[in-house]
Parts: structure tokens; C-alpha cells; sequence
């Protein structure tokens, strides 16, 4: 289908999408980047590989070229609009909702006051800023019913380790956790790791298409 525009309560902005059939994969993009971010953008085709289709999209303030992020309101409101493409112009039966990093836990907060989707894929949570591990976003995550899959890497400056391990446990079964041995934020291995870039991808890749092929989605 290619690109496409998506008219969101937040105004319009641009999305592309990738394969088709009526199980789709909506991902937002992290703070600092767009929705033509490179792993994004591979994820999105993986997906649409596996019989699915992918759709990408911008948040408002990146539409604008500006670099701070929308206001929560803002950003949430264009999950909304996007939920409501994919049920409407894709015709998705099933709405898995997430992204990389912000783009994620935006679509976290959205489903926890009321936008529907039947799971949630979380690329890089960003559990608390670097270095302030007492700020915690994780105040609404027991909120969500629906299945929730967290990957992770083991050196996320984002998540510390135990306080994400304490997270899982609350959530209880809703929660699934995939740890990138050696991953930053961006999935990103030290060449001590003995292991390339491509074939972080393809662990990621196979942890998300694994997820939704277990539970139907």
C-alpha cells in the first residue's frame, strides 16, 4: 500500500504500510528519530513477511521537523487516530500497537485509557530516564489487559534490570520478556559480543514474530 497519510486528532501526519491482511502491527518511533528509522523500518518489513502488515508512522512534531516531542496529550491522541486507521482503512481484526522506546510506552499510556488493542509490543522500554532510576513510567502498565511483549537489552541505560524484573512480575502472565544479552537502548552489541548487527536484528525479529504467531495476532 506505500504511503500513506492518517488524519489523528492531533493533526495529520505521514505513515507507510508495509504488506497487508487484517492482523497489523502499528509502531511508533523513539524520541529522536522518525518513522523511516532503519531497524523500524526492517522490522516492519519482517512483519509483512510473515503474512501481516506493518504501519509506521510519525508523531506531529516530527512532521513538523522539530526535535522536543509533543506534549503526552498530543502524542497520545495520534495513537488514537492511528488505531482507528488501521480498524477502519486496513481493516485490522487484530491491532497489535507499540514501538521503539517513546513510541512504545506512548502506546502503552494510550491503551491504558481505553484505546483497544489485542497486544502491545515494547522495543527498548524506556522504564525511567538514564541515570534517574526513580522516575519510573510504569504507573499504568498494570492497567493494560491485553498481552504485552517487552525486548530488551541488558545494558538499556533505560531500564535498569531489576527494577524492570520487578515491573514483569507485577504484570504476571500479560507479560513477555526477550533480553538482548549485551543490548543498549538501540539493540546495540560491543564487538566483544562476537555477535553482528544483522544478527541482532534477526533475534529481534524472531522474538517479535514468535510472540504474535503464539498468540495469534
Amino acid at each position: 500500500m506505500g504511503e500513506v497519510s492518517i488524519v489523528t486528532p492531533s493533526g495529520t501526519v505521514s505513515a507507510s504500510v508495509h504488506g497487508s491482511g487484517d492482523r497489523v502491527v502499528a509502531l511508533g518511533h523513539g524520541a529522536g528519530s522518525t518513522r523511516t528509522y532503519p531497524a523500524l523500518v526492517a522490522l516492519a518489513e519482517a512483519i509483512a513477511t510473515s503474512g501481516r502488515a506493518a504501519l509506521l508512522f510519525n508523531f506531529p512534531y516530527t512532521e513538523a521537523g522539530k526535535r522536543r516531542p509533543d506534549p503526552p496529550d498530543v502524542l497520545e491522541a495520534t495513537i488514537r487516530g492511528v488505531a482507528d486507521y488501521a480498524r477502519q482503512a486496513l481493516g485490522a481484526r487484530s491491532l497489535v500497537l507499540g514501538g521503539r522506546s517513546m513510541g512504545g510506552r506512548i502506546a502503552s499510556q494510550a491503551v491504558a485509557k481505553g484505546v483497544a488493542a489485542e497486544g502491545l509490543v515494547f522495543l527498548a522500554y524506556p522504564l525511567h530516564p538514564p541515570g534517574r532510576p526513580q522516575q519510573l513510567r510504569d504507573k499504568h502498565l498494570p492497567e493494560i489487559q491485553a498481552p504485552m511483549l517487552f525486548v530488551q537489552g541488558t545494558r538499556d541505560d533505560f531500564a535498569r534490570a531489576d527494577l524492570l524484573e520487578a515491573v514483569l512480575a507485577r504484570l504476571g502472565e500479560r507479560a513477555t520478556f526477550h533480553s538482548v544479552p549485551e543490548g543498549d537502548h538501540s539493540f546495540g552489541v560491543l564487538k566483544r559480543s562476537g555477535r553482528t548487527p544483522a544478527e541482532v536484528r534477526e533475534e529481534v525479529h524472531g522474538a517479535v514474530l514468535a510472540w504474535l504467531e503464539v498468540l495469534g495476532l
